[in-house]
């Protein structure tokens, strides 16, 4: 699946620390798939500045909110 692909999939994102000093981003699908990726702080910080980047690429584009509910047929 690439980048730009739409899915039909929602989910949940979590993000926190845990009791062992990592940076944990907890995702769980809508589908049952869950995914608990563990990164030390500096590679937290390192993808911090990556979605800030992201965020700052995508309003250059003019980007708008994802759709409510499925997406519409092309």
């Amino acid at each position: 699946m690439s980048i730009n692909k739409e899915s039909d999939v929602g989910g949940d994102l979590q993000i926190g620390p845990t009791d062992l000093g990592m940076v944990r981003i907890y995702l769980a699908a809508d589908n049952g798939n869950e995914f608990a990726l563990d990164f030390d702080p500096e590679e937290a910080e390192d993808i911090a500045e990556e979605l800030r980047a992201a965020a700052e690429a995508a309003r250059a584009m003019g980007a708008r909110p994802a759709p409510k509910g499925k997406p519409k047929p092309r």
